[in-house]
């Protein structure tokens, strides 16, 4: 940390300098205010000790100009010849604290030690934000993506219930942070739960909290996931491995914003946005009474419908080149790149596992290849166990009758539209622009069912 001094006295300059110097910091020091704006003008300074009564301009001139051009600087006031008012003044202008001559030596140090604390958590917050933009960053340039960029900026507006829909790995959790990121909630907790990695007899008291004693191994009051997303948002994923017990309480939390701890009589009000995902079919899943109708509902406000990334294969060498730098800085290794040949390669890759598995690909690279140029021949051994668009176009034009030709691509088109719709079939009629009535027609001819 480097602090500033500025005083007209040479021995309190000396002084302080010694001091703050023996506790590992650099000083700087001025004998008026116009010398020590100089240095600020010049020097990038953490901590500023700013006496009152100086010749020329004095302290609280000095701190009005300081405040206005460093609004982010920390200010010590210091002097043996003000008033409480002058000190209320300076403490109102923002400065730090008001320390009066003589000077406790003491007082100084613990406040330089507070201030530096200060910076460092503010420097490490900083960092840590930087690593959740990052971790949440989404790339892509695809007409698809943007699409979905598009729909996030009209729903995190409002308080709107969202369901994000899309296979394993294609994002969901992204687009429920920038929802969050954009809205006026921003500033509030984003708040994660997995029903899925939860077993279900812990799920309650996970998602709702516990009083002490509520059950056995309840030792202390909890606070469940709610109650720390208080005026934020709380994400849901993988809804659809909720058990029906949490998904009652969880539909009145959505009509009543009220909820109890386990073990507790106590209605708790709250304010928070709830936000779902899942990859699993839930209009199915209310027919065979797995999951509550009214909650679906409630929940599928608005859908968000995220693409695999098998249909938006434009962005994959950008998220190739993102993960490759992305590596890069994390195992603190030279960057790598693939091949012309190799980025053909991928970019024909359906890749099943859409974005994770594009991640955990690149990463594995980095770990085991110990070229700077990956290969075509490298990159194969990692994905030839499953199927490429190359592989399934080469199956389909092996066909010699144009009829069956032609009715294994209808299957294999409705097949893969009916999946993306989650077997809706007016949703998926009206996207693919046909009739529902031919539709249902065309899936009976051919055989189609869900089973």
């Amino acid at each position: 940390m480097k602090i500033l001094v500025i005083d007209d006295e040479k021995n309190i300059r000396r002084t302080l300098t010694d001091i703050l110097e023996d506790e590992g910091y650099t000083v700087l020091d001025a004998a008026s205010g116009e010398e020590g704006l100089q240095v600020l003008a010049h020097e990038t300074i953490d901590l500023l000790l700013l006496d009152v009564k100086l010749p020329g301009m004095d302290g609280i001139e000095v701190l009005k100009k300081v405040r206005k051009d460093f609004p982010s600087l920390d200010v010590i006031m210091i002097s043996g010849h003000s008033t409480i008012k002058t000190a209320v003044q300076a403490v109102q202008m923002g400065a730090y604290n008001f320390l009066e001559k003589p000077l406790s030596l003491h007082k100084i140090i613990v406040s330089a030690r507070n201030i530096s604390e200060k910076i460092k958590l503010y420097k490490k917050y900083n960092e840590e934000q930087k690593d959740i933009e990052s971790h949440y960053k989404m790339i892509g340039i695809s007409p698809e993506l943007e699409r979905v960029r598009t729909l996030i900026d009209k729903v995190s507006k409002t308080d709107s219930k969202v369901l994000i829909r899309g296979e394993s790995g294609t994002g969901k959790e992204l687009v429920a942070y920038a929802i969050h990121n954009k809205s006026n909630r921003k500033n509030g907790p984003f708040v994660k739960f997995n029903s899925a990695a939860i077993p279900n007899e812990l799920v309650e008291s996970e998602l709702f909290g516990h009083e002490k004693g509520a059950f056995t191994g309840a030792e202390d009051k909890k606070l469940g996931k709610l109650e720390v997303a208080h005026e934020g948002t709380l994400f849901l994923d993988e809804i659809g491995d909720m058990n029906l017990n949490a998904q009652a309480k969880i539909l009145r939390v959505i009509q009543e914003g009220k909820f109890e701890r386990i073990g507790s009589n106590k209605v708790i009000d709250i304010d928070v946005r709830i936000l779902a995902a899942t990859n699993k079919n839930l209009e199915k899943m209310v027919q065979e009474g797995s999951f509550r109708e009214d909650l679906f509902y409630r929940l599928n406000v608005i859908p968000i419908m995220i693409p695999p990334l098998r249909e938006r294969s434009s962005d994959i060498p950008v998220l190739l080149e993102y993960y490759l730098d992305y590596y890069a800085a994390e195992l603190k290794v030279h960057p790598i790149k693939f091949s012309s040949q190799a980025m053909r390669l991928l970019q024909s890759y359906s890749f099943p596992g859409n974005i994770r598995e594009l991640k955990n690909l690149v990463e594995r690279l980095y770990i085991i290849s110990s070229e700077k140029i990956i290969s075509e021949d490298e990159v194969a051994p990692h994905i030839k166990l499953l199927p490429t668009k190359k592989n399934e176009e080469a199956g389909l034009f092996s066909i010699s009758s144009f009829t069956n030709a032609k009715k294994q691509f209808e299957i294999e088109y409705l097949k893969e539209q009916l999946d993306k719709y989650n077997w809706n079939i007016s949703l998926t009629a009206e996207n693919i622009g046909l009739q529902q009535s031919n539709l249902s027609r065309k899936l009976k001819d051919l055989g189609i069912d869900k089973e």
